[in-house]
Formats: structure tokens, C-alpha cells, sequence
């Protein structure tokens, strides 16, 4: 059955949700493309790390073309910046003036499609879902990686990235009423390398972590998975982004259209 046509007659609310996977979050806006080519709008949305910055722009109303040109222009310099703290290297604070930049001083609750951004309390190890507050506060907290990043304060909190409790935050949907879900994933089908250095054991370490957990999730007969091959490509590189968005859009179609 054609996926698209199903959506649209079948009238239960559909969610989508957006993986999280650094510069690799590109072909998220490939996978919004061919939503917008087969005329298909989410009732809902969620996303972790990455998928949180593009889920915001969709469910605000950010047409595809400018999402993909907001990435296409992105790079890393753009959203982080030095910052001398003990609880880490970088501060993503750039990252949330360009939500506000280009939506604007918003919250949570005031998107036009409902939606939800996944966050980890690091003092408590809860998965926090975010529903209302400051949408850039948000994005931050749900795209700051550990020990990297400095955690974000939100209410009296420490929150950090989702991607350490649900990298693919399909369960939030769940609650909100999704009765159908499209989960993209962009970690699980890249293979692995022996590790050259200290960068590769780490990137191999959050793979495995992910693809472990993703294992339990792809079981459920309810969802539809999107997963990209990505494993050509670089997670802090933003030179890719335009074969990332094809390789989203082709699996995107290729799952729409099964």
C-alpha cells in the first residue's frame, strides 16, 4: 500500500519523529522534502539533538525550501562558541539566538503542529520532554552534547542531550495520541571501522550505544522507520550537506512509496 495515501485517508493522527545525529541531521530536511512532494503534513512532531532544531522549524511553519536553505548555510562555528567552564568546552548559546533569529522569541506551545523536544536532566539521568517553555532553550538543551557543550539551566535543572535516553523519541508521540508514527533514524545503518584514534572510539561508542537502543524500538509494527545509509558520511561535517538531503529524500520516497 502506498504509505502517503494511507496517511491521508485513513484520518488518525500521524507523528513524526527526527533522530538525532549531528551534521548527519541534514537529511532530515531531505526526508521533509519528499513529505512536502507527496502532500503530507504530521499531526505532530518530535525531535532530539539535531531532529529538535528541524522539528521546530516545521511545526512553527518554516517552509521546506528555507529549512534547506538554513542548512545548506549552517555550520558548526555558527552555533557554538569558547566558553571557560568546568562543565564543559563549548556553549551552544549561538545555536539559540538562531532559533530566535529565525522564528522568533517563541515557546513550545505556540507551534501551528504540536510539538515535543526531547532533553536529558544529567543530575538525575531523566528523560525530559519538553512541551512548554522557551522553544531556543530547548533546542539548545536537546542538541548539548555532553561534555562538550555546558548543560542548559531549565528550571533548576541541567539538561543535555536527548540522544542519551531516546535519540529517536518515538514514545512522546505515543502519548500525545499518534495512532501512526514515521521514526527517522540516521545512526543505525552505519558500519563501523577500527578506530584510528581517540575521535573514532568515541563516534563508535555512541553508535553502538544508539544502535542498541534503537534495536528494541524497531520491533514495533506501529512505526515506520526511515534510515538513511549514511555511513560515507562525516558526523561534524557541513560540507555534506547537499548529498545528505538527497540520500534523506531517496529514503524517504523509497519508504512513502513501498
Amino acid at each position: 500500500m502506498n504509505l502517503s495515501k494511507f496517511f491521508k485517508k485513513a484520518n488518525k493522527p500521524m507523528g513524526l519523529a527526527l533522530g538525532g545525529g549531528a551534521a548527519l541531521g541534514a537529511a532530515h530536511v531531505g526526508v521533509l522534502k519528499a513529505f512536502a512532494e507527496k502532500k503530507i503534513l504530521p499531526d505532530m512532531i518530535s525531535g532530539t539533538s539535531i531532529g529538535a532544531f528541524v522539528a521546530a522549524h516545521l511545526a512553527f511553519g518554516t517552509p521546506v525550501d528555507e529549512i534547506e536553505d538554513i542548512a545548506l548555510e549552517l555550520d558548526w562555528l555558527d552555533v557554538t562558541a569558547f566558553k571557560i567552564s568546568k562543565m564543559g568546552l563549548l556553549t551552544n548559546k549561538r545555536l539559540g539566538k538562531q532559533i530566535i533569529e529565525q522564528i522568533g522569541m517563541v515557546t513550545i506551545e505556540e507551534s501551528k503542529i504540536p510539538l515535543c523536544v526531547i532533553a536529558t536532566d544529567i543530575s538525575s539521568g531523566e528523560k525530559m520532554v519538553l512541551r512548554k517553555g522557551p522553544l531556543h532553550k530547548a533546542v539548545m538543551a536537546s542538541s548539548c552534547l555532553p561534555g562538550i557543550f555546558a548543560p542548559v539551566e531549565w528550571d533548576e535543572r541541567l539538561l543535555v542531550d536527548g540522544f542519551l535516553c531516546e535519540n529517536v523519541p518515538v514514545s512522546p508521540l505515543k502519548k500525545m495520541g499518534a495512532k501512526h508514527i514515521v521514526a527517522v533514524d540516521l545512526t543505525t545503518n552505519r558500519d563501523y571501522k577500527r578506530p584510528d584514534d581517540i575521535i573514532d572510539v568515541l563516534s563508535n561508542t555512541f553508535d553502538i550505544g544508539l544502535n542498541n537502543m534503537i534495536k528494541t524500538q524497531v520491533k514495533d509494527q506501529d512505526i515506520k522507520w526511515i534510515q538513511p545509509k549514511l555511513s560515507a558520511f562525516n558526523k561534524a561535517d557541513t560540507r555534506q550537506t547537499k548529498q545528505l538531503i538527497e540520500e534523506g529524500y531517496k529514503a524517504a520516497i523509497e519508504v512513502l512509496e513501498r
